[in-house]
C-alpha cells in the first residue's frame, strides 16, 4: 500500500532515532534540513532535492502547527503539520519526518546528530542553529542558495493581492 509507505516516513524521535542507527551501521551519510514547508512550492522542492544529494538519507525537521504560528504568526501555517508531514513524506527523496514543537530544531540535531545540516540561502554558516553540534561530531554545514522568486509568503501575498 503506496499511502502506508508515504505514513511510514513520518517518525517519531525515538523510532527515528532507531533507524538513523540502522543507517549508519550501513554506512549512510545523513543529511538533516529543517522548516515549517507550509506551501510546496518550486523552490522548496530543488532545495531538498539539492540537501538530498548531499548524503543518502534526508531527514526533514518539520514544525508543528504551534511552532510556525509562534514563527509566522496567527494565521499560519494555511497547511496543518499532517498535511505537510505527507506532502514531504511523498518526495522519494525524503527518508523521514520528525515534527518538533519548539522554535529551533536544536534537540533534534543535538539527538540525530547528522553527518550534513542543510539550510537555505538566507542564512550564514555561523548563524545555523545546531552547526556547532554537527561541527562537533565531525559533520558539515552546507547553505543552498535560494530559488529566486519563489517562497510561501510570496504566494500567499499574491492569492490576496487578487482576492
Amino acid at each position: 500500500d503506496k499511502l502506508q509507505i508515504l505514513k511510514n516516513k513520518i517518525f517519531s524521535l525515538d523510532n527515528l532515532l532507531r533507524n538513523a542507527l540502522v543507517w549508519r551501521f550501513r554506512g549512510d551519510k545523513i543529511v538533516f534540513t529543517n522548516g515549517c514547508f507550509d506551501i510546496i512550492h518550486r523552490g522548496h522542492i530543488e532545495y531538498l532535492a539539492q540537501a538530498a544529494s548531499l548524503g543518502n538519507r534526508l531527514i526533514i525537521g518539520l514544525n508543528t502547527d504551534s511552532s510556525v504560528a509562534a514563527i509566522k504568526g496567527p494565521n499560519r501555517p494555511v497547511n496543518d503539520e499532517q498535511t505537510r508531514a505527507e506532502i514531504l513524506a511523498a518526495f522519494g527523496f525524503v527518508d523521514a519526518v520528525v515534527l518538533f514543537s519548539e522554535e529551533t530544531p536544536i534537540d533534534l540535531i543535538t539527538a540525530i546528530k547528522p553527518d550534513v545540516l542543510v539550510k537555505g540561502g538566507d542564512y550564514k554558516p555561523d548563524t545555523i542553529v545546531g552547526a556547532d553540534v554537527v561541527h562537533a561530531n565531525g559533520g558539515k554545514v552546507e547553505v543552498i542558495p535560494f530559488v529566486t522568486g519563489f517562497s510561501t509568503s510570496s504566494i500567499i501575498n499574491k492569492i490576496l493581492a487578487n482576492g
